[in-house]
């Protein structure tokens, strides 16, 4: 397993994250304690978390229970220091979190103290914000994206505020780092000028989409990332389930993401069929599996700090984490270029 620095924090991450939004939904307390141990005894030392999660569906009645499963492991094994903890504060839209309210400091000082209780620890490694406040163009939102609406005076106090509670918690003691979800490259430069102008926590990472079907971070946010040591925490490397090719030809398996949430996000719809179709021929033509082949791909990106995986079975994990020594040749290189120059959209 190889390890990245974490933007400038000094922190170093194992370059598999470890994803949790199916526990307490589609993985019990026990499986989720499986996959914590089988995870970090092959390296794997980061986890990442939300108090939204789990997510699969999202439910009042199981919002939380993500992070009460990683607190009960990490009160059983008493092994806080073996990993890189990070969760998130939710943004607003959602009623049965804090009302649907926008992200303001009393929020995030409410978020933060629910959170340490169910993990069970005083402090996180890395602590993000799930969404913007005034809105983005993830999760399918890109085709009706509109930021002329935002008034830029309001964002500007908005992200001061939660900023300098940021820094109110960062000397607490009870958060280490910062990072963003879910963001664009002009929020997370407001973000950077912020934090040199206020002498402020600086934003570590981003956590953003990254999958050979939704590439949009190959662009802007690319040059932030290399420029700014603010890496990328990839999340959904499979398309949420798209790239495995388990969805091929209509398929539905049993207990699948898709039996659950539907239309995986809005990802599985006509479009994405050839280019995944496209993607498991390139897998197969070089004996590769189409799993670790997409996430081999991500791993790849001079701008990845880690990639998100996430597993229902202890078989889906094995794969994932196993990624991590697959190595793409030239001739993979160049086959995933083309398709994408045929598909570059088809999520």
């Amino acid at each position: 397993m190889k390890y990245n620095l974490l933007g400038r924090t000094g922190i170093k991450v194992s370059e598999i994250c470890l994803g949790t939004m199916t526990w307490g939904s589609q993985n019990s307390e026990a499986e989720a304690h499986l996959q914590l141990d089988y995870a970090l005894d092959r390296g794997v030392n980061f986890i990442d978390t939300a108090e939204l999660y789990p997510t699969t569906p999202l439910s009042p009645e199981t919002y939380g229970l993500t992070e009460r499963h990683i607190g009960s492991w990490l009160s059983a094994r008493g092994n806080r220091d073996k990993v890189v903890l990070a969760s998130k504060v939710a943004g607003p839209g959602r009623n049965y979190i804090r009302g649907g309210r926008p992200m303001t400091r009393a929020a995030i000082l409410e978020a933060i103290e629910g959170s340490l209780e169910r993990l069970r620890t005083d402090y996180l490694d890395l602590y993000q914000l799930h969404w913007p406040n005034r809105g983005h163009y993830h999760f399918r939102n890109a085709w009706t994206y509109d930021p002329s609406r935002q008034d830029r005076a309001r964002v500007a106090e908005e992200l001061a505020e939660i900023l300098q509670t940021l820094g109110e918690l960062q000397k607490a003691g009870k958060i280490r780092a910062v990072g963003l979800s879910n963001e664009t490259a002009w929020g997370t430069m407001q973000f950077l000028a912020l934090s040199e102008k206020l002498g402020l926590p600086r934003m570590a990472s981003i956590q953003n989409e990254y999958n050979l079907l939704y590439r949009s971070f190959d662009l802007d946010l690319a040059e932030v990332a290399h420029h700014e040591d603010v890496g990328l925490l990839a999340y959904s490397p499979l398309a949420a389930g798209l790239l495995t090719g388990k969805y091929l030809a209509g398929a539905r398996p049993d207990g699948s993401r898709l039996t659950i949430n539907g239309d995986l996000g809005g990802r599985y719809q006509p479009l994405q069929e050839p280019a995944v179709a496209a993607y498991a021929a390139l897998a197969r033509e070089h004996g590769l599996d189409l799993a670790q082949l997409s996430i081999a791909f991500c791993l790849t990106r001079p701008f990845m700090a880690s990639v998100i995986i996430g597993a229902t079975t202890m078989e889906q994990l094995k794969t994932d984490i196993a990624a991590a020594g697959v190595a793409l040749s030239e001739d993979v290189l160049s086959g995933i270029g083309r398709i994408h120059r045929q598909y570059p959209a088809p999520i």
